[in-house]
């Protein structure tokens, strides 16, 4: 495992700090994650051929932003992909590794921040992040990093929560972290969300915002899609959104653009 811990913002600490203590609470998902090589994405676990985030993925050399325990990487490693996982969290990192012996399956692992990327001008075809970098990083810092790294018609792919989840959510008081049926946050302004149990740090913009942030880093937008599980979904694990409400309105959404 490679180290660059580029620079450390508080947020990046704060961020590390509660990835490092609940890096356990996700061994099994990620065990099942690497064991299983029809890709699922999300809380709610759908199934790629309902969501089409690798439809147009030919293999070449990738890029993972917040990998955690890389098994998105992994993914991609057996579709003809190169992959490079990158991550805040030493301990999230440590049990990629573990995962890397156990399956045999081995790939770079970075210790490091998305926002601050040790790698050459366009050295990738296709950058991913799965509630990585997506809402973990500032997107004006890690979105142009992911371009600069990114050849010309290289893709990226940003999934995470849906801006109405957000706003359906009360980060003032969170004595529930629940998401309601009712907007709770303005639009306007919206940026740097703290949870306030572990002071960790979220970054969600609007979607004209992140249209403008994708054009202004030499990006074409090809699709937003706004999640929505299929029949016969489980209900999730997460305790901040229910099936019933996600069957309602998009609680995730995931970004397609391509470099020009």
């Amino acid at each position: 495992m490679e180290v660059n811990d580029g620079y450390s913002e508080g947020y990046v600490r704060a961020n590390r700090e509660l990835w490092n203590n609940s890096a356990s609470d996700y061994v099994d998902a990620g065990y099942e994650g690497w064991l299983d090589n029809s890709p699922k994405w999300g809380v709610f676990q759908i199934p790629e051929t309902e969501v089409g985030l690798l439809k147009e993925f030919q293999g070449g050399d990738v890029l993972e932003l917040g990998c955690g325990t890389a098994y998105v990487s992994a993914w991609l490693a057996r579709r003809n992909g190169n992959p490079i996982g990158i991550d805040n969290s030493p301990a999230q990192l440590a049990t990629a590794a573990s995962f890397q012996k156990e399956f045999k399956l081995e790939f770079p692992l970075i210790f490091g921040n998305a926002e601050s990327l040790p790698f050459n001008d366009e050295s990738f075809d296709f950058a991913i992040s799965e509630y990585g970098a997506s809402i973990w990083c500032d997107p004006y810092r890690w979105i142009p990093e992911a371009a600069r790294v990114l050849r010309p018609g290289g893709r990226l792919v940003a999934f995470g929560n849906s801006v109405l989840l957000v706003l359906c959510q009360d980060w003032e008081t969170q004595e529930e972290f629940e998401t309601e049926e009712k907007l709770l946050q303005s639009q306007f302004g919206m940026f740097q969300f703290e949870d306030l149990a572990d002071n960790s740090v979220e970054f969600h913009i609007s979607h004209g915002e992140q249209i403008q942030l994708f054009r202004s880093c030499g990006f074409e937008v090809e699709d937003l899609i706004e999640i929505k599980p299929p029949v016969g979904t489980e209900e999730t694990k997460y305790p901040f959104v229910d099936l019933e409400w996600a069957s309602k309105w998009p609680a995730e959404e995931a970004w397609i653009v391509r470099k020009k």
